[in-house]
């Protein structure tokens, strides 16, 4: 399945990371989900996937089917399920993600503002933007140094 640069993007993130099972069994019920994923009765040129055993990424290719508000909603659904099954939290914004040595870390905003005043938060960090929107945004400013992200502006003053 191939999708346009243009495909909308959804990122949602743990805020702890998703055992081996976890990620198998999560990324069955997202396969079987976006299998039957539909707008106004019309089936979603969709995938899900569970990255880095920290997030899950929604893509749509709008070409053949647009998303709609119901099919959006599905998708929320499907993402607080998760959530109640496996006792994680998706929706909290003010958790952040980077990488140190390749490995995905997340923690809570106030603890990110510590780690960017003390410097082990540097601006070569690489950092996780997860407003990106559409596929090209996630394949290129998903994952960048925290000097080129958002976070470099919010957190401006600690540097």
């Amino acid at each position: 399945m191939s999708f346009s640069p243009q495909s909308k993007v959804w990122v949602y993130q743990s805020n702890r990371p998703f055992t081996d099972n976890e990620v198998t069994s999560i990324q069955q019920k997202l396969n079987d989900f976006t299998a039957q994923w539909k707008a106004h009765g019309h089936q979603l040129n969709a995938k899900a996937e569970v990255l880095h055993h920290f997030f899950i990424v929604f893509t749509v290719d709008e070409a053949s089917a647009g998303v709609t508000g119901c099919s959006i909603d599905s998708s929320v659904r499907i993402i607080k399920e998760i959530e109640q099954e496996y006792k994680v939290d998706l929706f909290d914004r003010f958790n952040m993600a980077y990488k140190v040595d390749g490995k995905v870390i997340v923690t809570n905003k106030e603890d990110f503002e510590t780690l960017v005043s003390i410097k082990k938060v540097g601006p070569e960090t690489v950092v996780f933007n997860n407003l990106v929107q559409t596929l090209d945004e996630f394949q290129n400013k998903w994952e960048v140094p925290f000097e080129q992200s958002w976070h470099s502006k919010v957190f401006a003053h600690l540097l």
